[in-house]
């Protein structure tokens, strides 16, 4: 049963992957993405390296810790999807890292907008901090969405140029992954660029595209049963508490070290 549902779950997410490429508006990110890709390059990086001596800290298992670094710097579910048959993580390791990750990411939707009134942030620092510090691009969206129309705008624009850096990090965690003894080029990811190029090139369709795009959203959220379903006690066991604590820590100290960018005024779009 935990062979069938592994299986089941790895092409299942490979195929949410493909579909969420419909919701990457290519031709906007171009409009503001010669300022925001340095941005999220320095976000991704400064994540991931904070995610590694997090993990070495908390002991985490280095798949487990992998799939964290990159749902928090990237964008939650979609990323871990994409690393995970990158680097060979188990069904387990999988499970449990889309378990925290979408956990902060419903935490985030909730106090975020309260947070930004708060500290009185304009539309478009709130914009560019929820699109850098929360995890999931509906989370980023829906936050964004709350707080106003310009925040809408720069959130949903920075979020969607951050989202395309699944693309090199997944090739490169298969470069890397020394106990993979197959192919390590992670195909199914031409396919996600594949279908984020064909709404770029068919913008009348955006119909079309969000209904495919939103289809992958809950084939994500559906294939999460299947994940589940291969964990076992031991393998809870094995992960330990350290998981949660690591992402916690980590989303705290990205949430806040983009926030001080921000009020501090290091970060301009161009717009």
């Amino acid at each position: 049963m935990k062979n069938i549902t592994g299986k089941l779950s790895k092409y299942l997410l490979q195929l949410a992957v493909i579909l969420l490429g419909f919701g990457l508006q290519l031709n906007v990110i171009l409009k503001v993405g010669y300022t925001s890709l340095g941005i999220t390059f320095f976000s991704i990086s400064t994540t991931m390296l904070l995610g590694w001596l997090l993990g070495k800290l908390y002991k985490v298992e280095h798949n487990v810790s992998l799939l964290i670094n990159s749902g928090t710097a990237i964008c939650g579910g979609s990323a871990i999807a994409a690393m995970s048959p990158a680097i060979g993580a188990s069904q387990a390791q999988t499970a449990v890292a889309m378990a925290v990750v979408f956990l902060l990411n419903g935490i985030a939707l909730l106090i975020f907008p309260y947070a930004g009134h708060f500290m009185e942030l304009s539309q478009t620092d709130f914009g560019i901090w929820a699109a850098l510090a929360i995890h999931d691009t509906s989370s980023v969206v829906g936050a964004s969405a709350i707080y106003g129309t310009e925040a809408l705008v720069i959130g949903t624009t920075v979020k969607l140029t951050r989202a395309l850096w699944i693309l090199p990090l997944s090739f490169l965690g298969a470069k890397l992954n020394k106990n993979q003894s197959k192919a390590t080029i992670p195909w199914f990811l031409f396919g996600f660029l594949l279908t984020a190029l064909i709404r770029s090139l068919m913008p009348e369709a955006d119909g079309c595209w969000n209904m495919l795009a939103l289809g992958g959203k809950k084939l994500m959220v559906g294939t999460l049963f299947f994940v589940g379903a291969g964990l076992t006690k031991e393998d809870l066991k094995k992960i330990g508490k350290g998981a949660l604590l690591k992402a916690v820590t980590l989303w705290v100290l990205v949430s806040l070290l983009s926030l001080t960018v921000i009020k501090l005024g290091f970060i301009h779009l161009g717009l």
